[in-house]
């Protein structure tokens, strides 16, 4: 099980250096604002996936991952010179779909509560095409 924590806190010490620095910024006028969102490193410590997200347009994402892209090496040392391993991980930044998903989930659930409340209002003035029970039987009346 060591093995997993280490894993682990080599994951949440880059995700605390990626964050420092590119709070400090970098010199790209394309990069926005960006969030760590996770770090994911393999069980060899050799690769690490970097989840980030990005608060605006489209273009505004695109260029923010052009961005990361070109400063991969330069992120990359800077992961090196503070992270004491023998070995750097390769990063790789991968655009987190998350907020995007939890967004459409929530438009879906709104939805659904809009049509059962509807329904619901359709059900409290609704009354029965033909009687209440159909199957009632004549011999069960006389009981």
């Amino acid at each position: 099980m060591s093995g997993f924590e280490r894993q682990a806190r080599v994951a949440d010490r880059i995700r605390v250096i990626l964050s420092e620095r590119l709070q400090k910024g970098l010199r790209d006028p394309r990069l926005g604002f960006v969030t760590i969102t996770d770090v994911r490193v393999t069980g060899d410590l050799q690769n690490a996936s970097v989840f980030y997200t990005v608060y605006g347009t489209d273009e505004e994402r695109e260029g923010t991952a052009a961005a990361l892209r070109a400063a991969t090496g330069m992120l990359r040392s800077e992961v090196g010179r503070q992270l004491n391993t023998r070995l750097t991980p390769t990063l790789e930044f991968i655009a987190d779909a998350l907020p995007e998903e939890a967004s459409h989930l929530s438009d879906l659930l709104r939805q659904a509560r809009e049509r059962d409340e509807q329904v619901h209002g359709l059900a409290a003035n609704a009354q029965y095409a033909g009687e209440e029970d159909p199957y009632r039987r004549a011999d069960e009346d006389e009981d």
